[in-house]
């Protein structure tokens, strides 16, 4: 009878005692093996091409390279190894930088182990395993960013090319010189840019505009 192939988890960890607690939770489950144990990026990123895991656990505090520049080198050395980010972290802007660079999963370290079992298992088999609470975050700011798009799509080219040198940092004046329209002319877009995308202010309206899909309002603007 052929023997179940076990899945090979690699773990990078600065924390010492977490790193040997994983390391024991893995070797001592049923179907799993722990490949290998780091304690930075570096020695991660020496390392690892020759152990080839199934998954990788990775923490994002680490000392020297951060977790997620980690992972961003990794794949391209390991495209078929699964990683899954291992932190305290709940912050939007790190989970989706992370999982842009090349994560498959995003956990909270304080998962219990079972669960976390589990998902390294899901993501071997190709799952995206997260913690509840950080799916609903990933949910909230997919809904976020389409209502943002669904605002900029009422704005008209001209409005939408106004707003880009906004989000370029120009004054008011360098944008009428760069579109050959007056200073007035230049107000009235601004006033019905905000009014459009309900904001108040020129920081409210930018961050709408850096909130959206970035080549839908791009190729808007270079229609003008």
């Amino acid at each position: 009878m052929k023997t179940k192939m076990k899945i090979r988890v690699s773990i990078v960890e600065d924390n010492l005692r977490l790193r040997g607690s994983l390391t024991k939770l893995i070797d001592l489950s049923e179907g799993f093996e722990c490949a290998s144990q780091h304690e930075t990026a570096e020695s991660a990123l020496t390392e690892l091409s020759g152990v080839k895991p199934d998954v990788i656990l990775m923490d994002i505090n680490l000392p020297g390279k951060n977790g997620v520049d980690c992972v961003r080198d990794l794949k391209p050395l390991l495209p078929k190894t699964q990683i899954v980010m291992f932190t305290v972290y709940e912050n939007t802007d790190l989970i989706f930088k992370a999982l842009a660079a090349g994560a498959s999963g995003y956990l909270l370290k304080q998962t219990p182990p079972a669960e976390l079992l589990t998902a390294l298992q899901d993501v071997h088999q190709g799952g995206s395993p997260m913690t509840s609470h950080i799916a609903r975050k990933v949910v909230a700011s997919f809904r976020q960013t389409g209502t943002v798009s669904r605002e900029l799509e009422q704005l008209t080219p001209r409005e939408q090319q106004v707003l880009d040198h906004l989000a370029k940092g120009f004054l008011y004046k360098e944008i009428a010189d760069a579109m050959s329209i007056s200073f007035d002319t230049v107000h009235s877009h601004i006033r019905k840019i905000y009014e459009k995308l309900h904001v108040r202010t020129r920081t409210e309206a930018v961050n709408k505009f850096h909130q959206a899909t970035p080549s839908s309002v791009q190729g808007a603007t270079a229609m003008t």
